[in-house]
């Protein structure tokens, strides 16, 4: 059984211990070693593991296995009596801060309105916690967010206490426990008392400052992201630089970004509408002149055009704009969009044609896939033959099925 020297002292960082297995991953495809002692934590309880070096060979991953302590490397460090390990200290202790300001966050939603919760995620950049409730107001946030910095500011003690099963009426736990044997608590006196596995820094002050960023709601409860300590100082930075780029961008101070914003997106909104009117009145041109250049194949109206890099919602469209202005017609766009061919056909109702048919008979030519109504249809593929002849191909068989 692994010593686990990051129950002794959270703040270890460095140690010396022997290497007592190897062994290879076959799920993972990952070697790792077993330590006499060891200082890395494993991933568990919401928290992730720690990473660092043994005798300088990187520790990739920690995970406890079927009762082993397995840490995977990079490569497998070289036998000895000793080897040196070191813990990487910045993502340690921003764990701790993160967990340990779970912990409060947690115990001010509960002990100030009785709102639990369910679950805890320690993420990368942001954590989050789920909460057994289906609705929250940002008077309670707020009221939260500032309990629970105030429990920062008066440092109190985060006390770590092993204890036994008849040990634990003398406690008011948060949550019940799934452990009967080797109990661990973590209590902030006054504050929390919660069984947990995890690594806390000795001291509310250590983790800083919260913030609470968002909600999410979901089916049955609500979300709560945040961060802590370290991580709100480079939320702060972030957010900062984003703030300064867009005060400049949007020459408004920062107290008058949203009603600048607010502008612009009006702005937008009346510009979109005049591009769809001016886009409106293009097709409606472009379809005159293409019924100008019909010509008639077997007694039908022959509308077609190619054009270059022409998205199909205007092909679409101006087929739609075709059809209500001439009858006995028959419609063939297509746009030739570098290494792809795109098509749209369309027929007037008083042609009895199945375009699906006549589409399927093309497919072939450009290795493509389509389809739609009898009336209507669109298709994509490579540009395996010119747009031309694509056109040619399609009237043919527009011809033989006519015929």
């Amino acid at each position: 059984m692994t010593g686990k020297l990051y129950y002794q002292d959270a703040y270890l960082t460095s140690f010396e211990t022997k290497i007592v297995k190897e062994g290879f991953d076959e799920s993972q495809k990952k070697a790792y070693v077993l330590l006499e002692d060891t200082a890395f934590y494993p991933t568990g309880g919401g928290q992730p593991h720690d990473i660092g070096e043994i005798d300088g060979h990187n520790v990739l991953d920690v995970e406890e296995v079927n009762g082993e302590l397995r840490h995977y490397v990079e490569t497998i460090p070289k036998r000895t009596d000793k080897v040196s390990c070191s813990i990487n200290w910045e993502r340690r202790f921003d764990h701790m801060q993160q967990h340990a300001g779970q912990h409060i966050l947690s115990a001010a939603f509960e002990n100030t309105y009785g709102y639990k919760t369910i679950s805890f995620h320690l993420g990368k950049e942001i954590c989050t916690i789920d909460l057994a409730i289906t609705d929250i107001n940002e008077v309670e946030i707020n009221q939260v967010e500032l309990i629970c910095n105030k429990i920062i500011l008066e440092n109190k003690p985060i006390i770590t206490k092993w204890i036994t099963e008849e040990e634990l009426p003398a406690y008011h736990l948060r949550k019940e426990l799934t452990v009967k044997d080797n109990i661990r608590l973590v209590i902030i006196p006054g504050v929390d008392d919660n069984g947990c596995g995890g690594t806390h820094p000795k001291s509310t002050g250590e983790v800083s400052v919260i913030k609470i960023l968002g909600l999410e709601k979901q089916k049955k409860h609500i979300r709560v992201q945040f961060v802590c300590g370290h991580r709100v100082r480079h939320q702060l930075h972030d957010k900062h630089k984003v703030m300064v780029e867009l005060t400049s961008k949007l020459n408004a101070p920062q107290e008058k970004l949203s009603e600048a914003a607010d502008r612009l997106i009006e702005n937008n909104r009346e510009l979109q509408k005049d591009l769809e009117n001016l886009k409106s009145q293009l097709i409606q041109y472009e379809a005159n002149e293409l019924i100008s250049n019909a010509h008639l194949l077997n007694n039908v109206h022959v509308i077609s055009s190619v054009y270059i890099n022409r998205p199909i919602s205007d092909l679409q469209d101006l087929a739609k704009d075709l059809l209500t202005k001439k009858n006995n017609t028959i419609i063939i766009l297509i746009s030739d969009n570098q290494e792809k061919l795109q098509l749209v056909s369309a027929r007037s109702e008083d042609i009895n044609l199945n375009l699906n048919a006549v589409l399927k008979g093309i497919l072939p030519d450009i290795n493509g896939k389509g389809g739609g109504k009898p009336s209507f249809v669109q298709a994509g593929g490579d540009k395996a033959i010119s747009s031309e002849s694509l056109l040619r191909n399609f009237l043919e068989n527009v011809k033989n099925v006519i015929n």
